[in-house]
C-alpha cells in the first residue's frame, strides 16, 4: 500500500541527512560570518562598491541562514516551528535586501558618473575566488541532503546558496577583470549584477519560500489542497 502525497512530504528529521543539513547551515552561517567581515573591510579599503555589496549581502545570507536551522532544529526536537516569527523574519531579511539592491544602485551610478576608481583588491579576488569552489560544493550537498530527508525547506536553501555561488562568480569576474583591464566602470556594473540578484533574493525571502516547506503546494488524491478542502496551516500557496 502506497503512502499518501501529504505523507509522502513529510520530512525525515530522525535520518542522518537531516543531521547534515544542519552541519551544512552552521557552516554557512559561520563561512558567511567572515566572508562578510572580510569583503566589506576590503572593500571600503579599495572603495569597491561591489565587493562593500557582496559582504553586506552575506550579512543578510547569515540572517536567512539562521532562520533555516531554528526550524531545522525545532523540527528534528519534535517541536512545532512558529510560523508568524518565521514569516516575519523573512520579511525583514527581504527588506535589507531590497535595501542592500538600492545601495549599490545609487553608489554604482554615483560612480560611474563622478568617474571615482576604485583600487584593486587582491583580498577580494582571492576571497570571491574561494567562494566559487565552496558555495557550488556547499549547494551540492545541502540539496542531497534535502533530497534525502524529503524536506523543501533544505532544497530551497541550497538553490539560495546555488544563487550565492553565481553572485561570487559575477563578483570574481568584476574585481578580476578591473585588475587586468583597469575599467573603471566594471566595478559599478559588478554591484548592479548584486542589486539584481539581491531583488532576486528578497522576492523569496518576501514570498516566504523558505518556509513552504510542508507539502501545501502538493495535490491530495489528484486535486490541488484548496479543492480537496485541505489548507496550508501557515498559509503557503
Amino acid at each position: 500500500m502506497s503512502a499518501s502525497p501529504a505523507a509522502a512530504t513529510v520530512p525525515d528529521v530522525a535520518s542522518p541527512a537531516a543531521h547534515r543539513a544542519v552541519g551544512y547551515a552552521k557552516f554557512t552561517i559561520g563561512y558567511n560570518v567572515i566572508e562578510g567581515i572580510i569583503a566589506i573591510s576590503a572593500g571600503a579599503v579599495a572603495s569597491a562598491v561591489s565587493l562593500i555589496g557582496f559582504g553586506i549581502d552575506s550579512g543578510i545570507e547569515v540572517a536567512a541562514a539562521v532562520v533555516v536551522l531554528v526550524r531545522l532544529l525545532a523540527e528534528i526536537k519534535g517541536g512545532e516551528p512558529d510560523e508568524a516569527k518565521e514569516r516575519r523574519a523573512l520579511k525583514f531579511i527581504a527588506l535589507t535586501f531590497f535595501a542592500l539592491a538600492a545601495y549599490v544602485t545609487v553608489e554604482g551610478i554615483r560612480d560611474l558618473v563622478g568617474g571615482a576608481k576604485p583600487d584593486t583588491s587582491l583580498v577580494g579576488i582571492v576571497l570571491t575566488g574561494l567562494s566559487i569552489v565552496i558555495m557550488p560544493w556547499l549547494a551540492r550537498a545541502k540539496r542531497k541532503a534535502g533530497l534525502e530527508m524529503n524536506s523543501r525547506l533544505v532544497v530551497a536553501d541550497a538553490a539560495e546558496t546555488k544563487l550565492c555561488a553565481w553572485l561570487s562568480v559575477s563578483t570574481f569576474a568584476g574585481l578580476l577583470a578591473f585588475a587586468a583591464f583597469g575599467w573603471t566602470w566594471l566595478d559599478p556594473v559588478a554591484g548592479f549584477v548584486i542589486a539584481a540578484f539581491a531583488i532576486m533574493e528578497g522576492k523569496e525571502a518576501w514570498e516566504g519560500e523558505l518556509v513552504c516547506d510542508d507539502g501545501c503546494d502538493d495535490e491530495d488524491d489528484g486535486k490541488p489542497a484548496s479543492a480537496a478542502g485541505g489548507s496550508c496551516s501557515d498559509g503557503c500557496k
